[in-house]
């Protein structure tokens, strides 16, 4: 029974394992994006707010002390097992895990203590919206979870450097269904059966990254303990050198690093926003504290979860490329690096870039069938907002590559970059756009693409400089995936004729939704396989992969 259980984990190639992990990450986020329609109704825009100021300090926090490690066990693991280094490998997992723990009381320990500090620096001395004590008692409530969360992401980076994606991936769903069940149900009973207060049922939401974090981590225990043997087998003879505890050290902080930067970086355009939307609309604009937080809640909630989808796409693609990526340069073979490189490029833009254009252009309905039809602006910031997700896929895959390939000052070059242009214009645009007659927060999520277009511009530079890629099988194929594009808006157009996207009905939306999905997806597939796009991108063993089993099914 035993070996059964054992052969269930299968080492995953490159593109089967960003297929997988995706998958795994497209699930936990579709259940990140359904719960917020019945949560909406629960805690309605001024608590997403207060939700949304906890995750984001969360998020920033939780950067500083876990986000590279998972990333730099994941290499590490992934190099000393290609050149046969078991033991070293194996101290490395131990050491990872001795980090995790230190660095996650110590974030705890200073984000608790602080806490009043960080809502003083969120809301100033504005009146009539969330309180000092609200804002500090969720950022304190979240804080638990920075005890657990380092510590199962260095179980993942474990199986990930393996290549063992699947019981990551099942992980992640698992640790987003206990976290879903706990927002639902606690805010739901704080509210509606004790009566407690709103800022009582956001705090006991905010828990649940603490309790699906639990979860998840007893998983992976589990899973990694009844497959020790097959982790810990030795397919090559090699004659092992001693690796020093300070080497392994060394390793994981430099390959942790520009993982930290990467995230802390990306939490930073969050905080900007934070720190400065809500106070510049209502001191230069003219917004109540009520209207500015309502906006607040869309950039940082509820947006968000519809954003969701698009960037699991990359998140999916990195999890399986940075161990097949650093084999690969490992053994220097720079013309299957190149190769992942321009794949990684075309996977995203043929995926993301439709998801982008489609969730655009059913702004409406989309809000409307998650949050209802109470907002006045929701619609029309999600159909700006959706591109700033398609960015980030694009930056956070081209800054991982730069960053595995070991270039490291180019990553912070680009990171500082990006935050400058975001930090010096997110006021001037808000006020910018306000003077022109546009929504005011267009401004805010403009410097926010700006910054993430520079960033990407430098990473292909630093790459073409650096690593002599050549991006010419990527851009034979630009041509094609914009006239798929371009077909699928024209036919969603003129499908707008026939049916309506000015529904208030939900029931009604849910299958116009579904209807403009099919439509155009089959409308996109159709043209990009008479252009021979699918083989083209994913290469024609996987398509005939998949064929297969559909026909077996």
């Amino acid at each position: 029974m035993k070996k059964k259980k054992n052969k269930q984990m299968k080492e995953n190639s490159f593109l089967n394992g960003a297929f997988v992990a995706t998958m795994g990450i497209v699930g936990s986020k579709v259940l990140g994006m359904l719960y917020v329609i019945p949560f909406y109704a629960i805690i309605g825009e001024k608590g997403g707010a207060l939700y949304g100021y906890a995750y984001t300090i969360y998020n920033l926090f939780q950067s500083l002390s876990c986000a590279g490690i998972p990333n730099a066990i994941s290499k590490l693991i992934s190099e000393y097992q290609t050149l046969g280094y078991y033991k070293a490998k194996e101290r490395a997992f131990s050491i990872g895990k001795r980090i995790a723990i230190i660095m996650g009381v110590f974030v705890f320990v200073m984000l608790f203590a602080f806490a009043p500090m960080v809502a003083t620096a969120i809301l100033g001395d504005l009146q009539g919206g969330n309180t000092l004590a609200d804002v500090t008692l969720v950022i304190r409530v979240i804080a638990s979870a920075i005890l657990i969360v380092p510590l199962l992401s260095i179980y993942r980076g474990y199986l990930e450097g393996h290549k063992f994606i699947s019981p990551t991936s099942i992980s992640q769903v698992i640790e987003q269904l206990a976290r879903v069940t706990l927002i639902i149900l606690g805010s739901f009973l704080a509210l509606h059966v004790f009566g407690l207060s709103l800022t009582s049922a956001v705090g006991i939401a905010v828990f649940g990254a603490t309790f699906g974090a639990l979860v998840a981590y007893f998983y992976l225990l589990e899973k990694i303990h009844k497959n020790k043997a097959q982790l810990e087998a030795k397919p090559l003879t090699v004659d092992e050198p001693y690796v020093r505890t300070r080497t392994i050290l060394k390793k994981i902080f430099w390959y942790a690093l520009p993982f930290i930067m990467i995230d802390v970086f990306k939490s930073a355009y969050d905080f900007i926003d934070m720190t400065t939307i809500v106070k510049t609309l209502v001191n230069d604009v003219g917004y109540t504290t009520a209207a500015a937080e309502n906006v607040m809640s869309v950039i940082s909630t509820w947006g968000n979860k519809l954003n969701m989808i698009i960037v699991s796409v990359s998140t999916g693609i990195i999890i399986s490329l940075i161990p097949n990526l650093t084999a690969s340069a490992v053994k220097k073979d720079y013309k299957d690096v190149h190769h992942k490189i321009n794949q990684t490029l075309q996977v995203l833009l043929f995926i993301s870039v439709p998801m982008t254009i489609g969730l655009s252009m059913l702004a409406n309905p989309v809000w409307n069938i998650f949050y209802g039809s109470k907002s006045a602006v929701g619609a029309q910031i999600i159909a700006y907002f959706v591109f700033v997700a398609l960015v980030i896929s694009t930056y956070t895959a081209l800054v991982s590559i730069v960053q595995v390939l070991k270039y490291y000052k180019e990553v912070l070059i680009s990171l500082v970059a990006g935050v400058l242009i975001k930090l010096s214009c997110n006021v001037l645009f808000i006020n910018g756009f306000y003077h022109l007659g546009l929504p005011p927060v267009y401004g805010s999520i403009t410097a926010t693409i700006l910054g993430y277009v520079v960033g990407i511009i430098l990473c292909l530079w630093f790459l073409k400089r650096k690593c002599k890629v050549s991006y010419k099988p990527t851009a034979r194929l630009l041509g094609k995936i914009a006239l798929a594009d371009l077909a699928m808006i024209a036919v969603l157009i003129l499908l707008q004729f026939v049916i309506p996207l000015n529904l208030t009905s939900r029931m009604l939306n849910i299958g116009i939704v579904a209807i403009y999905t099919i439509v155009g997806a089959g409308v996109y597939f159709f043209v990009a396989h008479k252009l021979n796009l699918l083989e083209a991108v994913f290469g024609s063993k996987l398509i005939n992969t998949v064929k297969n089993k559909f026909r077996r099914s």
